[in-house]
């Protein structure tokens, strides 16, 4: 079995860890705290017991003092736990609580805070390009994703199409979420056209033939379980009218590919263009967080359709990335990249594309994508990277 090494770097103090399912969270903790108290709800006996007696978590901790880091695995299955985890932490007396879940929204939805703000969130992504190295393969990727569980499988395909359905019925359907599970299921597809794509509420809910308020609530389902994310406008001292609209992106390109009706009217090409900027923007995503250094992830579009793919910003710098499904640049290419540099001299501006060779145009640097995607670790400065 292959291990590799993440890059998530866990606090000193108690936190959460969340993240979809297959991402690698019980592995990395396992590893991570190798002495320590691991107690797995996933586990029907952990489950039963905790559920009926919450408190014989005292009693375990109890018969091991010397274990000082307790982990709760899939702490959503059991919230009633969280109470007694908020009063261990407040007693001081030198435990670390390592929570991991798929969604805190069963969490919330039972009523409790997430232990007001005692212990830190982490997200596990799928994997960054950086942290395979070696074992990166871009065309695998961009069909199959960078879940672990399906990247490292004998038949990704057959394992990605699995992983897809056991989030259908185990964390949505079996947790309640969603009722009417065709129209969710319809939902997904629907959805899969708007990646990394402007977001059209009405036009999905056209799509898959239900109310607007309803998509509106899938939505809300699929970025409480971490399944998609949304980009937002950048729009700081804005020199031209811009839209609105935020930019959706499923949570792994892999996830993306499975949903994606294909037939004779979708254009191969179109499609991997979308796989290719949302695997950019998960990478983006997961490098951000990971790094932690209060950067946040946009993108910028005119109401006259100029538009650059991804802006991060924050006390690093300002960086404006494009992201092209091509192997040559041509002059069009970079004319939102250099409308932006215009209203924003200070931007840093990279366009990220298919080819091999490292360029300069004037004032933009064109990167191969693979060097790109590779070079992108939170140990880096953003302005080392381009």
């Amino acid at each position: 079995m292959i291990f590799i090494e993440r890059f998530i770097q866990p606090p000193s103090t108690s936190f959460f860890l969340f993240g979809p399912r297959g991402t690698g969270k019980s592995l990395w903790i396992k590893n991570t705290f190798a002495n320590s108290l691991y107690i797995d709800l996933l586990d029907p006996e952990y489950f039963r017991i905790f559920t009926a007696y919450p408190e014989r978590i005292k009693e375990l901790m109890n018969a091991q003092p010397q274990k000082k880091d307790i982990i709760i695995d899939e702490i959503q299955k059991v919230p009633s736990l969280l109470p007694l985890v908020h009063s261990l932490i407040e007693e001081k007396k030198g435990y670390r609580f390592i929570l991991t879940g798929s969604s805190s929204r069963k969490l919330r939805r039972s009523g409790v805070d997430l232990l007001a703000g005692r212990a830190l969130n982490y997200t596990m992504h799928p994997f960054l390009p950086a942290e395979l190295g070696d074992h990166f393969v871009l065309e695998k990727t961009l069909q199959y994703g960078l879940v672990p569980l399906v990247y490292f499988s004998e038949n990704p395909e057959q394992t990605l199409a699995a992983y897809v359905l056991l989030y259908i019925k185990e964390e949505i359907q079996a947790e309640a979420f969603i009722r009417n599970i065709p129209a969710f299921t319809r939902f997904l597809e629907a959805l899969s056209f708007s990646h990394a794509q402007v977001l059209n509420v009405s036009q999905v809910a056209r799509e898959c033939m239900v109310e607007r308020k309803t998509v509106e609530g899938y939505l809300k389902v699929l970025e409480d379980l971490l399944l998609c994310f949304a980009v937002p406008i950048f729009s700081k001292r804005a020199k031209r009218k811009l839209i609105s609209h935020t930019k959706i992106y499923y949570f792994d390109t892999g996830v993306f590919k499975h949903l994606r009706p294909k037939g004779p009217l979708d254009k191969p090409e179109e499609i991997e263009g979308q796989a290719l900027e949302g695997l950019v923007a998960q990478s983006l995503r997961a490098w951000i967080q990971y790094r932690n250094k209060g950067n946040e992830l946009y993108y910028w579009r005119t109401v006259s359709g100029l538009e650059v793919d991804f802006i991060v910003y924050g006390q690093e710098g300002l960086f404006a990335i494009e992201v092209k499904n091509a192997t040559t640049i041509h002059p069009s290419d970079l004319k939102g990249l250099r409308a932006f540099q215009d209203d924003y001299p200070e931007a840093q501006c990279a366009l990220i594309y298919r080819g091999k060779q490292r360029l300069k145009k004037d004032t933009i640097i064109c990167i191969p994508l693979e060097e790109f995607l590779l070079s992108l670790h939170p140990a880096k400065l953003m302005i080392e990277i381009l």
